[in-house]
């Protein structure tokens, strides 16, 4: 069976188990475009609602071509979706369209602007290096999952409000109800091991902690931090200056101060490898690593800040170098000024060494002259 075929058999076995249960549903094949993935869906929903569940169909397939009964599939999604459809959030579509009800459930997410540079075309978003925030309206969030609305540039227009105006008040709002976490790796390992088997590890909080973890309460899309305002400073204060930003995930960061003690290729090369091996393509954000001048306060790639770091001492090199050579200058002007001043001196104490004696002659004649 090809996929084709294979979806459409899904979608009305799918719907005949649904249906089963006394209550109509309707179940259509979409593809959907969502940050980082693309991927054929089930879009299934009651016949009288406005608001579905997407099963992902391709996986589906995977699953199918690697072995297991078409049957064992067909039944997990219609369970999946009825499940998914009783435990979603009551949705009030007069609220949907109005953005001052909307606005306060305003979080963002932050994005490979590359992996996704079609979907970004459709919405509101700002480039932050090689990545890119975007918005969403939280609508649930519990141990089960999060509901969430990718804001559209279409939904913009509906709300006649301005791409920035959305992204201010993001700024003001994500931070407050989705407000950024930073641990130590220490902290985090004992709170997913337990306290006993971290401090066995060696996994003992310490105030020299090279490594943190940024993310936020729920630990759904907390590289979202990334874009807070005042996060930065936060975070330097935290690590005590500069540091290292390793994009762990969509989910979560990890802060490593800048001391001396890592290299930034090492750094990039751990990204990759664990991207590779550890990351699902859909949490992936980027396999870049970034830095954050706690004096300047500018946040970059690395290698830019490597760069830019070069060219200041360069910079500060040249002005060492005008500045001696300045000082040699005074100094032999100031030396040629006071020689200058020395033979002015001696001639002026050679010429009044010469004039007394001019004027007691003088005056010797003139007593002479007067006795006569």
């Amino acid at each position: 069976m090809d996929f084709e075929t294979f979806k459409e058999n899904l979608a009305d076995e799918v719907k005949r188990q649904l249906d089963s249960t006394g209550k109509e549903y309707d179940v259509q094949v979409n593809t959907v475009e969502k940050m980082n993935e693309s991927y054929e869906a089930l879009t299934v929903k009651p016949v009288d609602a406005n608001i579905g569940v997407n099963i992902n169909a391709t996986k589906c397939f995977e699953a199918y071509e690697n072995g297991k009964p078409f049957d064992q599939i067909a039944e997990t999604a219609a369970d999946t979706a009825h499940r998914a459809l009783d435990a979603r959030p009551d949705i009030d579509m007069a609220a949907l369209s109005d953005y001052e009800q909307m606005k306060n459930k305003l979080s963002m997410e932050v994005v490979s602007a590359e992996r996704n540079a079609e979907l970004l075309e459709s919405v509101p978003h700002k480039n932050i290096e090689d990545m890119a925030i975007v918005y969403r309206f939280v609508l649930d969030s519990s141990e089960d999952g999060r509901s969430s609305i990718l804001v559209t540039n279409k939904m913009l227009e509906n709300y006649g409000i301005t791409a920035e105006q959305l992204h201010n008040d993001a700024m003001e709002i994500a931070p407050e109800i989705r407000p950024a976490v930073i641990q130590g790796m220490s902290e985090v390992m004992a709170e997913m091991l337990g306290v006993e088997q971290a401090e066995m590890m060696g996994l003992v909080p310490s105030p020299d902690e090279p490594i943190f973890v940024a993310t936020v309460p729920d630990k759904t899309q907390g590289a979202s931090v990334l874009a807070y305002q005042d996060f930065m400073d936060q975070a330097a204060e935290k690590l005590g200056g500069d540091f290292y930003v390793l994009p762990s995930s969509i989910h979560e960061i990890l802060l490593v101060k800048d001391d001396g003690n890592f290299d930034r290729t090492a750094l990039e090369n751990m990204v990759k490898e664990v991207n590779a091996t550890q990351v699902a393509p859909e949490d992936k954000l980027t396999d870049n690593v970034y830095h954050y001048d706690s004096k300047d306060k500018v946040f970059e790639l690395a290698e830019k800040y490597e760069v830019r770091a070069a060219e200041k001492d360069q910079e500060k090199a040249v002005k060492a170098d005008v500045d001696k050579a300045t000082a040699k200058e005074e100094a032999r002007a100031e030396t040629g000024e006071r020689k200058s001043v020395l033979a002015d001196l001696k001639a002026k104490k050679e010429q009044v060494a010469s004039q007394p004696k001019k004027d007691a002659a003088n005056k010797v004649k003139d007593k002479g002259e007067q006795s006569l």
